[in-house]
């Protein structure tokens, strides 16, 4: 059987420490996520990349790099991307320019697959396998951490916008994670800080803010669950629930790639059944749920031992029966990682396809 390798991590700087190689080398880590921390130039990134790979070639790279307000690279070349309502607008502007909603429909679906290729082909370029993109959340306007974050507030504007824009990850060579599963767009509350609730019913959820789950159907090569706790459904968050992951997700939906958490640092990750839990103990709560990757951001700091803690809290659960390696999560993992390689920056910067997409964003 593979070995399953799980925990997602961060480091430090813009190269690798002594501990961060160490950390890397480790058979239960799996993959980094990077942040803008990690970032001075384009061949700095590059470097970085490439020594993160020759400490383990099957590491996954990872970055929360949507556009607008979330998109950690942004100097040095990168496009600065819209934000996915804009995208969402777009698809509504057919009055304003005097066209149908037909061909505004068609013209935000091009410019989301046009977004989607150029997020992924620069990133690529620079080393970087998977951004956590796209956006799922509906805009309800109640969730400042959502926001503009969101394509729409319809389901299904937001399925095709977010279709078409994995159309272009996959045209880039690149996967895609559609988040938050649920829906993190109805509760107001921002779960970086603060225990966020939907008390919807779960017919309710299930008819709105997860029909693109259902809708996009294979088309999602990974989900991440939120941090929400939708109390008519389960008392867990969704990320720790068996019942979302398990019963609904896999079950119901009818998922079948990987399922990522959501940051463990996260205020909203580490209060389960009403109490505090440590990271250790999250993390392995998360893999009994289903989840076959876990998060674990901004703990490789300023001397932190939280991502050391948690590799031995692991280990030691392994070996007492608190969870059983996967091979299926291990397979949902590798295959996250590009088939294809990428092209250097300067052959993307005139690449014809690249150079129409950038005309589609314009």
């Amino acid at each position: 059987m593979n070995q399953h390798s799980p925990l997602i991590i961060d480091i430090a700087g813009s190269s690798l420490s002594d501990a961060d190689l160490a950390r890397l080398d480790h058979p239960l880590v799996g993959g980094v996520v990077l942040f803008s921390r990690n970032w001075t130039d384009r061949e700095q990134l590059g470097a970085l990349c490439h020594a993160i790979k020759s400490v383990r070639a099957d590491l996954l790279i990872t970055v929360d790099h949507e556009g607008g307000r979330v998109q950690r690279f942004k100097t040095g070349g990168f496009t600065h991307l819209p934000p996915m309502r804009a995208l969402g607008e777009l698809w509504h502007a057919g009055d304003q320019r005097g066209e149908g909603a037909k061909a505004s429909a068609l013209r935000a679906t091009r410019a989301a697959t046009a977004c989607g290729f150029v997020l992924g082909a620069e990133l690529r370029a620079c080393g970087v396998d998977l951004s956590f993109a796209p956006v799922l959340d509906l805009d309800h306007g109640a969730s400042g951490v959502i926001g503009d974050r969101a394509f729409a507030r319809d389901p299904a504007v937001v399925s095709l916008l977010a279709k078409s824009l994995m159309h272009g990850l996959l045209q880039s060579g690149m996967a895609n994670c559609g988040k938050h599963f649920p829906g993190h767009g109805f509760s107001k509350a921002d779960s970086h800080t603060d225990a966020a609730l939907d008390r919807r019913s779960l017919k309710a959820i299930l008819a709105d803010d997860a029909a693109p789950y259902d809708w996009l159907g294979n088309t999602l090569a990974s989900v991440m669950p939120a941090h929400v706790v939708y109390p008519k459904v389960d008392s867990r968050p969704a990320g720790f629930s068996r019942k979302w992951l398990e019963t609904i997700l896999r079950g119901k939906i009818g998922f079948s790639g990987a399922i990522f958490s959501d940051d463990l640092s996260m205020a909203g990750a580490r209060m389960i059944d009403g109490r505090q839990v440590d990271f250790t103990q999250a993390a392995v709560l998360a893999l009994q749920a289903g989840c076959d990757l876990i998060l674990l951001c901004n703990q490789s700091a300023g001397g932190s031992t939280v991502i050391d803690e948690v590799l031995a809290g692991l280990t030691l659960a392994q070996s007492t029966g608190l969870w059983r390696q996967s091979a299926a999560s291990e397979d949902r993992r590798l295959a996250l990682l590009p088939s294809s390689l990428p092209m250097d920056w300067d052959s993307l910067m005139v690449d014809p396809m690249y150079m129409r997409a950038l005309d589609l964003l314009a």
